[in-house]
């Protein structure tokens, strides 16, 4: 069983709803990199779709997409996908800091908490999806431990499916 309360030990984490949609997309927004290799927009709109988005053969009590807050401060968004695409796999369909957090060190430190919470669980592997082409992301996920698994065209771009065993 996953205990969202041990995703971060230095944040405040707790579920986003759609009242958290502004908040959201402002930092959304705040990364601008993302969006040149993602056809998507940062709109509020755009993250109340994300938060209900479901990928296939998935139950809704499957899916947390959970906010990290220091005080006020939303600090990173993580969608997590528990036992997707199998029991033994979580899937991070997405993991973003706000821009004033991000050079710190900040999102390896939290990628690593999320980690340990989902090795805890028991998952032996995280899985997630890379926007092709985007430096950033690629170097970050790389440097995580994740390997490349295969390349996916969908219609919002062409992703990088990468894998890890924890």
């Amino acid at each position: 069983m996953l205990d969202l309360s041990t995703l971060s030990r230095r944040y405040a984490v707790r579920i986003l709803t759609d009242a958290d949609a502004d908040a959201m997309a402002a930092l959304a927004a705040s990364n601008p990199q993302f969006y040149r290799y993602y056809s998507g927009e940062p709109t509020p709109e755009a993250m109340r779709a994300d938060l209900h988005l479901l990928p296939p053969d998935t139950d809704p009590a499957q899916k947390h997409y959970v906010g990290f807050f220091e005080g006020e401060a939303l600090v990173a968004l993580c969608d997590l996908i528990d036992g997707y695409p199998d029991a033994d796999t979580a899937y991070l369909g997405f993991f973003m800091l706000g821009d004033g957090w991000q050079g710190r060190g900040i999102g390896t430190a939290l990628y690593r908490e999320i980690e340990d919470c989902l090795r805890a669980a028991g998952k032996q592997k995280i899985r997630l999806a890379i926007n092709k082409g985007n430096p950033q992301s690629t170097r970050f996920w790389a440097k995580q431990g994740f390997a490349v698994l295969k390349e996916v065209a969908r219609d919002d771009g062409t992703f990088l499916v990468a894998e890890k065993t924890i």
